[in-house]
């Protein structure tokens, strides 16, 4: 079992920088809270005694999406897996959609991949066994499945792999989810994105889950190669949360040193004022700017839920800490509104 940390809205949105302050606040707990026992111990000081630059410094924004991708990608995982009519009847009607043996499915059912997890310990291992020696999975277009075990196990070694992937599953490796069905016996890939202009489809690519956007409504439609499920979000939240994690990874990446971003993860203009304010403050505990955050931000806008998910987490979710002191001004955060 794996403890994961999930972020969700719990009210509606007061002012949008307030909101952006309450977003941002989470994600940079989150970002502190996936240091693992050898971050702490080349930092030499305590989770609590960490620096904004010294986060910036030991972040892997290029490895690890974070909170923005996997965040999203595990929230939809456990949806599917809790039987949450919001994502699983969508999920259900794209299947439908994409081939007639799924047609009339009412409970879809959820198997976590993603090729960077393979590599850990047991993992694959994991998920072969949990689809089953019957399981097969359905390519693109007409003609007999693939066996499960077999391919995915080619699969796990991500890019490097796809010369050896047949040629009606040649993406395979960049699934993020196995979806099926009651049964449980056919599976297809599905690629999930908290920004839809981010999906990239391919052969053996047969779904992608994402949240509505201003220029893409909520629903289920053939695009670019990918049966969509684009789950409804009314209140424009996961914008908001996309600006806000854009506004915290631009300034990791500057205290960092790191490469900047793509052009399409750019903060607003608002989000650009947020990332000034927290480059401001290289040196002051990350914990002080998370509560200088929310004496800023709208307080109650952010649900922390943490939950329990099955044997597909890896072991890399487990946090130790060790320690040692460091001084810095308290930080302060101006209102954007």
């Amino acid at each position: 079992m794996g403890d994961v940390t999930f972020l969700s809205q719990a009210e509606p949105v007061d002012e949008y920088g307030r909101a952006l302050y309450a977003v941002a606040r989470s994600i940079i707990r989150a970002q502190l809270d996936q240091l693992g026992r050898d971050d702490l111990t080349d930092l030499n000081c305590d989770r609590s005694d960490v620096t904004m630059r010294q986060l910036s410094k030991i972040a892997r924004l290029d490895r690890d999406k974070g909170m923005r991708g996997d965040g999203f990608e595990w929230a939809v995982h456990e949806a599917i897996v809790g039987a949450e009519p919001s994502v699983s009847d969508m999920v259900a009607r794209a299947m439908g959609r994409m081939s007639q043996k799924f047609n009339g499915m009412q409970v879809p059912k959820s198997l976590l991949f993603g090729y960077e997890r393979a590599k850990y310990l047991g993992f694959l291992d994991a998920v072969v066994e949990d689809a089953g020696d019957s399981a097969v999975l359905l390519p693109d277009g007409q003609g007999r499945p693939f066996g499960f075990g077999p391919w995915v196990t080619v699969a796990a070694q991500g890019q490097r792999a796809e010369s050896r992937l047949a040629d009606r599953i040649k993406k395979i490796w960049k699934t993020d989810l196995f979806f099926t069905d009651e049964d449980g016996f056919r599976y297809s890939a599905a690629t999930i994105k908290s920004n839809w202009r981010q999906l990239e489809s391919g052969p053996g690519l047969r779904i992608g889950v994402v949240p509505e956007a201003k220029d893409l409504k909520a629903g289920v439609r053939y695009q670019n190669g990918l049966w969509l499920a684009v789950l409804p979000d009314p209140d424009g939240f996961m914008g908001l949360f996309n600006d806000a994690y854009s506004s915290v990874a631009s300034a990791v990446c500057t205290l960092g040193r790191h490469a900047k971003p793509p052009y399409y993860v750019k903060p607003t203009a608002k989000g650009q004022r947020l990332q000034a304010q927290l480059e401001k403050y290289p040196t002051a505990k990350v914990v002080d700017i998370e509560d200088a955050l929310d004496e800023a931000a709208q307080q109650n806008l952010i649900a922390v839920d943490h939950k329990l998910l099955s044997v597909q987490a890896p072991k890399w979710l487990h946090m130790n800490e060790t320690r040692t002191p460091i001084i810095a001004p308290r930080p302060r955060f101006e209102t954007l509104d």
